[in-house]
């Protein structure tokens, strides 16, 4: 096997979790091959370089195997090697991520008893 469409192998490789979501990702222009918006009936080939976005971030990938068959994790790791650039920015964001603060979602609907009593000692009421 020398070829594989680019849905299947994204599929395979566990970037997205349906074939039709990486086709669909595709056709919106977030998979790019070689510098190339990718078409989902693209095929990939190994030593391809991908640009792959998705929910979890931005993957610089190149291609070392290929596979149309979806396996464990760990081995749908061994189908691509992540650069160093793509590494360092996705820890980058995390990090930016993790050191903007975390407010609360406000409360819908009608305090309950215990949220009324602290807004009345609040408010200075008794």
């Amino acid at each position: 096997m020398d070829r594989v469409r680019m849905d299947k192998w994204l599929w395979a490789a566990r970037f997205f979790k349906t074939r039709a979501i990486a086709a669909r990702a595709c056709e919106l222009g977030r998979i790019e091959c070689n510098g190339q918006k990718a078409k989902p009936s693209r095929e990939v080939r190994a030593g391809d370089l991908l640009q792959i976005k998705n929910d979890s971030g931005e993957f610089q990938v190149e291609v070392l195997l290929l596979s149309e068959m979806r396996g464990p994790a760990t081995v749908a790791r061994t189908l691509y090697l992540e650069t160093e650039a793509s590494k360092t920015l996705r820890q980058k964001l995390a990090d930016e991520h993790k050191a903007m603060p975390h407010f609360e979602a406000f409360h819908e609907g009608r305090p309950s008893k215990r949220n009324r009593r602290e807004l009345d000692r609040i408010r200075g009421r008794a």
